[in-house]
């Protein structure tokens, strides 16, 4: 149908003929969703004001009808759809929180819709888009990552003359994501000092950022990533959007190989800098050469994610996601100006259940309290008592104990982990299998082995 031989050229075809993105598309996209979408509270954080020692206000997206931001962008979009085109139906893929937008959008329209999530989407997610969608969506899963389901999505829309839906390359889909920003503005009596906002495709950040360039020139911008996932990074730092080698899908709401043209084309004239961790103040950094707020990307790591997911669970109550505990995950490891206004977007709500297993996991992990090691235990009366009295601290627990296979006569190799009573309870830990006769090997996070377990 578009004449271009590799299926996602049909993104970039279809990205190229759309108007370009600005604040009085994003205002125009308020208006077209107000009917349908009711704006999402922004909440004072008590906590991490006092923690931070500044006004931090969180913006609530995962209240939103589908528990994230999506539903803005995928509604501008298909809202504006020709008659042909609704005909013709629309197509997406997604990760899971763009597509329960898509499916809300079909529904409330009356419009067919095919759409691609991959087979790692979580079936929470998968469930709540049939609930969206209704008899008017087809979901296929396909492939392990968001790319695998795009290209998918973007062969059928070749194939039978859909309306293909982007999740973030459209400038439709980043305006009606940036009504996130007018909302903020007009919540608050005074614009804020600082926006943090999640990036995956990097829709959100291109319209949130675009319109407060627009509207709050003085406000500064923090777009944050995971850091298995840093595809707006990789662009910037490549002067245009490059497709990752290999990505960890666990940020499943920002695990995105590649950005889109139109988000890019967007933030990189934000200005700024791109760093892994900030080592400076915030809001000191070096403007942009227009005079507006500054810019900054960074990333964060999974593990800490899942400490902050379960920070907000245990503390406000807030059911995030990964990637909608992106932003409070980065206010933890910045420095803001006391007294200045924060807001940080809690983008979405989407959590299966049955992955809080792997989310304690990776927080015990990142926060130094869990290790696993090879035990080689003599076979005879006493080893695993004399395992217990003399190297494990008075602290710590096993939480895992599994043999491996027995080399020999005489000992069994055993797989254990070991749950700290403190970080800092692991020097003397690795001190006192170093005297032991019993052999310890301590499986180190990066190899290939710990992966296994992860």
């Amino acid at each position: 149908m578009f004449g271009v031989s590799d299926p996602l050229d049909v993104l970039d075809a279809l990205s190229a003929s759309r108007p370009a993105l600005t604040a009085d598309e994003i205002d125009a996209a308020a208006k077209r969703i107000a009917d349908v979408i009711d704006p999402t509270p922004l909440q004072r954080s008590e906590r991490l004001s006092r923690l931070t020692g500044a006004n931090v206000y969180l913006k609530r997206e995962d209240l939103s009808a589908v528990r994230s931001y999506k539903l803005r962008g995928a509604y501008n979009l298909v809202v504006q759809l020709t008659e042909d085109e609704r005909a013709a139906g629309v197509v997406a893929a997604s990760a899971g929180n763009h597509a329960q937008g898509v499916a809300f959008a079909c529904q409330a329209m009356g419009i067919k819709g095919r759409i691609y999530v991959p087979t790692t989407t979580p079936k929470q997610k998968r469930d709540r888009i049939r609930v969206h969608g209704g008899e008017f969506v087809e979901l296929i899963a396909v492939g392990e990552t968001y790319d695998a389901a795009a290209t998918a999505a973007a062969a059928d829309v070749e194939r039978t003359g859909a309306t293909m839906v982007p999740p973030f390359d459209d400038a439709r889909t980043a305006a009606g994501q940036g009504t996130i920003a007018a909302e903020i503005l007009e919540q608050l009596a005074d614009p804020p000092d600082l926006v943090i906002v999640p990036v995956g495709g990097g829709g959100c950040l291109a319209g949130i950022g675009t319109y407060v360039r627009a509207r709050s020139p003085r406000t500064a911008i923090l777009g944050v990533e995971p850091a298995g996932a840093a595809s707006m990074t990789a662009a910037l730092v490549a002067g245009g959007p490059v497709t990752l080698p290999e990505i960890d899908p666990f940020v499943d709401g920002a695990a995105v190989r590649r950005v889109g043209a139109v988000p890019y084309a967007a933030v990189s004239g934000f200005g700024g800098r791109v760093v892994s961790h900030a080592s400076l103040p915030l809001l000191t950094i070096t403007e942009s050469p227009r005079g507006a707020g500054a810019f900054q990307m960074m990333q964060v790591d999974e593990g800490a994610i899942c400490t902050t997911m379960l920070d907000l669970y245990q503390n406000e109550g807030i059911i995030a996601e990964p990637a909608g505990a992106l932003t409070t995950t980065a206010l933890a490891e910045i420095t803001v100006e006391p007294g200045s206004t924060v807001v940080c977007l809690v983008s979405g709500g989407n959590n299966d259940v049955s992955r809080y297993g792997e989310i304690i996991e990776r927080s015990l992990v990142h926060r130094g309290l869990k290790h696993y090691f090879l035990v080689d235990f003599p076979q005879e009366p006493g080893a695993l008592r004399r395992f217990l009295n003399e190297v494990l601290g008075p602290d710590d627990d096993i939480t895992l104990f599994e043999y491996v296979k027995r080399n020999n006569r005489e000992t069994g190799a055993a797989l254990v982990g070991i749950e700290l009573g403190a970080p800092d309870g692991l020097g003397p830990l690795l001190e006192r299998m170093r005297h032991s006769p019993i052999q310890c090997e301590r499986l180190e996070p990066d190899s290939p082995a710990y992966r296994y377990l992860t």
